[in-house]
Formats: C-alpha cells, structure tokens, sequence
C-alpha cells in the first residue's frame, strides 16, 4: 500500500490529530443551506407582499399547497430516487392525512352551528339531539343521520393530528411488511401499490364508507374558533406552517441519506442482492423508508386540504400519485432539490395553464386551449425528460455545481474521492 493510500486509510478509521476534513455539518451543506434560505426568503417575502395587499390571498394559498406538494415529492424520491421502490400509492397517505385532518374540521365547525341554532329553543337541547343534529347536517347528504364509528374520536384535535400521522404509517407498516417479506419488487409492487390505492379510493366513492362518498369533506378552510380570523391572515398562517413543516423534512431527508443507512437505501436501489449478500436486512431498510415517507406525505395532506377547502375520493385515485412521481422525474429522482424543484414547477404551471392564465393560441384552423391540452403538455415533458434529461431539471443544478467544484482530474478513481485530499498528510 502506497504512503498515500496507508494514509488515507488512517485518517478513514482513526481520525483524531491530523485527520483527513471531516463532513460538514448538515447544515453547512450547499443544497441544505440554500433550501432553507429559499424557503425562508420566500416566505418572508410572500408574507410582506400580502400586507402590502401586492399578492391576493388566492396565491398565497397556492403557494401554501404547492410546499406541501413539494413535501410529498420528497418523501417519493426517497422511497423511489433512494431505494428503488416505485411507489405508485403514496398520494393515498397524503389524502389520508387530509381526511383525518379534515373529520375535525367539519365536526368542529358544525357542532358550533348546531349548539347555536338549539341554543334557541325553548328548553335546552340534550347531548344526544346536539349529536344526532350534527350526524344530520353531516351525513344528510349521503341520506343518513347516524354517525360512523370511524368519527368517534372526531372532535378530539390532539387525536385527529395523530392519526394524520399514525394512520397512514399503520397501513404502510402492514403493507409494506406484507410485501417486502414476500420479496415483492419492481413492477409487481408498483401494481400492487396502485391496485390498493384504487381499492381505497373506491371505497371512499361509497357513501356508506362513513366519509360522505363523492361529496368528500368540504369547508375545510374555516377554522373552528378562528372565524373571526380573515383568510388572508389564515393563508399567511399556512404557509408559514406549511415552509417550516418542508424545511425540516428536508433536514430529515437530508440526515437520513448522509449517513450510512442512506449508502445502504442507494445500495438496494442499485444491487439489491448484492445488499443482502452482506449481510444486511434488506426488507426492514425497505420497510422503515416506506413507512417514514407515508408519515410524512399524511402531514403533508394534514397542511394541504385545509388551504384547498375540500378533499374527495378523486384526490387519493391512483392518477395522483403516477403525477407525484412525474414530478419527481421531471425535477430528478436521486435529488432531494430534484424533487422540490419539479413538484413547485409543475404545480405552479398546473395552476397557470389550467386556471386560464396561459392564453388559448389560435392557429387558425384549430384553437389551443391550454386547459384541454395541459396533461399532453405535462405527458410530453415526462417522455422528454426520460428520453434526453434522465436527471431532470436537478441537472441542471448539477451541471452549475460542478463548474464551481473540482476538477474531473482531480478526482480518484472512485466517483467522489479527491486525489488532492487522499495525498493530504
């Protein structure tokens, strides 16, 4: 072994006086650093534009829900970009956080109705006319009064929060232990993922499923006890929830792919059997990234549904998550700003094509109208970025970073080890 290499591999596995440069802490990081000083410029500057009344309230609360989309994003390309796994029901934990966020929202909101309206009456109403009361205003639509057992623990914040949280890592627990332990991979749990995100979805179409079917849970964006709170104010509170909630995800994300369990994520990603071969317990890497990403997409939904006002069946189909992970090709899987990039500008051009900000181009003998042609439009790019950009507009990042970086001669034989640094004494 040459003095170079003996010293290297001596500051590798010693360090101590006259080590090798030790990793920059997490926050120190170029991508890091940058993401939270973007979110954080942003928001700032969204926030003084809105009281400067320069920005309406609508597009305060589109770029609240473009974050959350972003933070959905992120947790598919660490289970997809990361470890492989092509996930194709991921949007299903995002609107499961949205339903359980949204089950108190509505509770909440028509109990005060309801105790206000029997306030009236000439005796005072019992507990159990205010509860069949509420049942009705809720469940009339679907033609029932009974409330579910699915909302017993409806008015209970604290709880509805948790189950944002728990529920959607409950199911992945279970379905990912189903299917890991059975070494299901690749296409088939792909196919798996979207055949029991659909079975969910067509569940929820049902009225007797105890979510109002078709009608979905809507109102979302009123409060309970902030009435009296504008919604240009609440937009503002959102984003800001919705900012800090992606900025320390992203410091997640980041930590958990810095270290050697993200080496051994992007080792499965690339020679899964090679993985297990060392001795490593491939299916609980697989299950503990499967299960984190769904808890966070669930705080995701829990953000974004009361900013929409309204979550449906229609939002966990399985067409939802096959746009999450265009996103995340478009923006380029194996980057945690490749992710946030495409989600945010595929978002934000959704909204602009299909909200009739983009004009219709006459050609004379045919009339483009970009709401009618926005998902060829998004279809195309997917199919380009596959064929000719295949790390997305990420790359692009890449290829500035590295005309700032070191040289290609200056790097060993292994991608990313610096031959200056390994002759350091």
């Amino acid at each position: 072994m040459s003095d170079a290499a003996a010293a290297s591999s001596g500051r590798n596995y010693h360090g101590g006086a006259g080590a090798g440069p030790r990793r920059r802490p997490l926050i120190l990081r170029t991508d890091v650093l940058t993401m939270m000083l973007v979110l954080a410029g942003l928001t700032l500057a969204v926030t003084i534009l809105a009281q400067a009344g320069l920005v309406s309230t609508s597009f305060v609360k589109l770029l609240g829900k473009t974050l959350c989309l972003c933070l959905a994003a992120l947790a598919m390309d660490l289970v997809w970009g990361y470890t492989g796994i092509l996930s194709l029901g991921h949007f299903a934990f995002f609107g499961i956080g949205g339903y359980s966020i949204g089950m108190w929202l509505m509770w909440e909101r028509t109990e005060g109705i309801v105790t206000a309206s029997l306030a009236r009456a000439p005796l005072p109403p019992t507990p159990l006319e205010i509860e069949e009361a509420i049942g009705t205003q809720i469940f009339g639509v679907v033609g029932s009064s009974e409330i579910p057992w699915l909302w017993a623990f409806a008015g209970s914040l604290p709880l509805q929060l948790a189950f944002a949280v728990l529920v959607p890592g409950l199911v992945a627990l279970v379905f990912g232990w189903l299917a890991f332990r059975s070494r299901v991979a690749g296409v088939y749990l792909s196919i798996l993922t979207q055949a029991g995100t659909l079975a969910l979805s067509l569940w929820l179409f049902q009225n007797d499923s105890g979510l109002r079917g078709n009608n979905g849970l809507s109102g979302l964006q009123n409060i309970p006890g902030l009435g009296h709170v504008p919604q240009s104010t609440l937009s503002l509170w959102f984003l800001w929830a919705s900012a800090g909630a992606l900025a320390l995800a992203y410091l997640a994300a980041a930590w958990t792919v810095s270290g050697r369990f993200g080496s051994v994520l992007r080792g499965i990603r690339d020679d899964e059997a090679r993985v297990r071969f060392l001795g490593y317990e491939v299916e609980h890497y697989k299950l503990a990234i499967f299960t984190g990403t769904a808890m966070a997409a669930g705080i995701a939904g829990a953000l974004y549904y009361p900013q929409a006002g309204i979550v449906n069946p229609a939002e966990i189909a399985p067409i939802a998550s096959i746009y999450l992970a265009v996103w995340v090709a478009i923006g380029g899987r194996g980057r945690l700003y490749g992710a946030v990039i495409g989600a945010a500008i595929v978002s934000l051009a959704s909204s602009w094509f299909t909200g009739g900000g983009a004009p219709d181009i006459d050609l004379g003998f045919y009339v483009i109208k970009w709401t009618d042609w926005w998902l060829v439009l998004l279809g195309t790019s997917f199919v380009m970025v596959t064929l000719f950009a295949p790390k997305g507009l990420g790359g692009l990042v890449d290829l500035w970073t590295n005309r700032r970086s070191t040289r290609r001669d200056d790097l060993g034989p292994d991608h990313g080890s610096l031959r200056a640094e390994e002759e350091t004494p």
